[in-house]
């Protein structure tokens, strides 16, 4: 079941945390680098990160004096799947219309 998915679309929902999840999909990055493109203050990185962390999207490691974040590939895999089974789902549902539609256009 997929549980921590409404925890990770309210993380998702702010675009600079969005935009964050995004540049760690390339690789890990400290603060400093995820910070710079935004503009952001070190406590308003701070608090953007941890909304991330506590939803299970990103991890921090202290490296000496620097935090690095990584994405946590599980989270985003669960993402994957919710979004792969709604596909299917739509994909089916479109699938029958259309052949309703075939039938109906032949006159039965």
């Amino acid at each position: 079941m997929l549980t921590g998915l409404p925890r990770t679309f309210g993380a998702l929902a702010d675009p600079t945390r969005l935009a964050i999840v995004g540049r760690l999909s390339r690789g890990p990055a400290t603060m400093g680098e995820l910070a710079g493109p935004h503009r952001l203050t070190p406590p308003a990185m701070t608090k953007h990160v941890r909304v991330l962390v506590d939803a299970g999207l990103v991890r921090r490691e202290r490296a000496g004096r620097t935090v690095v974040c990584s994405l946590r590939r599980e989270a985003v895999a669960e993402v994957e799947q919710w979004l792969g089974d709604l596909t299917s789902y739509w994909n089916g549902t479109v699938d029958r219309l259309e052949e309703l539609l075939r039938e109906d256009g032949d006159g039965h």
